[in-house]
């Protein structure tokens, strides 16, 4: 099993810089940080852009892939996009996952003025963007024309360093959603639905892995084809609230089928709010047995 871990673009890059390097020396997997205007509680106070973030991390690392977790159409559009992900994998040297969603309801939509779209809507224009930015980063003069989104002869030379393009990791809880993700991912990433206890969380995990499964056949995808990403902060416990949590969490996980895990940095309060010295004791502990099993 693989573990990545979230560092919130929330930081000055004075003390966020050590956190990325620090990801890598850890032996972390992949790195990734949140793709958002603003975000619930934290809207009130520091917050960076997630690309120029990522591109600073890109040159204080080596190994440790980047992504975001995740990317939305809430404020972006595919074509300005493909350019800034197409330079972000140049400058990461191939090392960039496009972590993407539907993105729901909150500060990125309301700041903008534009009027709520119904779930049907997000699902129908994430479908979109999803499928402009596959074309858009593989294919050079593309058009394309949707409800949502319109691209005419766009450019996007030199492309991605990874061919034929960097790899989607499809956030995906609902079935439209989940045929994105097994259409388009290389990856699928779940954070379940909500849920008041430990327990009911992981059965609806287990419940959302066996749709999953369904999904991929339908779509005439082999299991193994797409990685499968927890993110175990979703759940009503911390992960990092001790190593036993995480290591019954990332032991749940591996049970489940999925291929990879991902933590949230410890913050000093609110969202995930924990001590530092767990995690460098999951970091000591726990990491060089998840690795050993890969």
């Amino acid at each position: 099993m693989r573990a990545g871990i979230v560092i919130l673009p929330e930081d000055r890059w004075w003390a966020a810089e050590p956190k990325w390097r620090a990801a890598e020396e850890y032996g972390f997997d992949h790195a990734w940080t949140y793709d958002h205007l603003g975000w619930r509680t934290l809207v009130d106070g520091p917050w960076f852009g997630a690309v120029p973030t990522l591109t600073a991390a890109a040159t204080v690392t080596s190994t440790i892939r980047l992504g975001t977790f995740v990317a939305s159409p809430n404020f972006r559009h595919p074509v300005p996009f493909t350019r800034e992900l197409i330079t972000l994998d140049d400058v990461a040297d191939g090392r960039v996952i496009l972590g993407i969603g539907a993105g729901g309801l909150g500060y990125d939509t309301q700041v903008l003025g534009e009027p709520e779209l119904t779930p049907r809507q997000r699902s129908d224009r994430f479908a979109e963007f999803v499928e402009a930015l596959d074309g858009l980063l593989i294919t050079d003069g593309f058009d394309y024309e949707g409800t949502y989104y319109t691209a005419r002869g766009a450019r996007n030379l030199p492309g991605c360093v990874q061919r034929p393009r960097i790899p989607f990791l499809v956030a995906a809880n609902g079935p439209r959603a989940m045929k994105v993700a097994a259409t388009y991912g290389g990856g699928w990433v779940t954070t379940g639905r909500g849920a008041e206890t430990l327990d009911e969380w992981w059965t609806d995990i287990a419940a959302l892995s066996q749709r999953f499964d369904q999904v991929l056949a339908e779509n005439g995808r082999e299991r193994d084809e797409v990685h499968r990403y927890l993110s175990l902060d979703a759940a009503p416990v911390f992960s990092l609230v001790s190593k036993e949590a995480f290591v019954d969490a990332a032991g749940r996980a591996g049970e489940l089928g999925f291929t990879d895990v991902v933590v949230h940095w410890p913050r000093s309060s609110g969202p995930y709010a924990g001590r530092e010295s767990v995690l460098e004791e999951v970091v000591s502990d726990v990491l060089p047995g998840l690795r050993d099993a890969q």
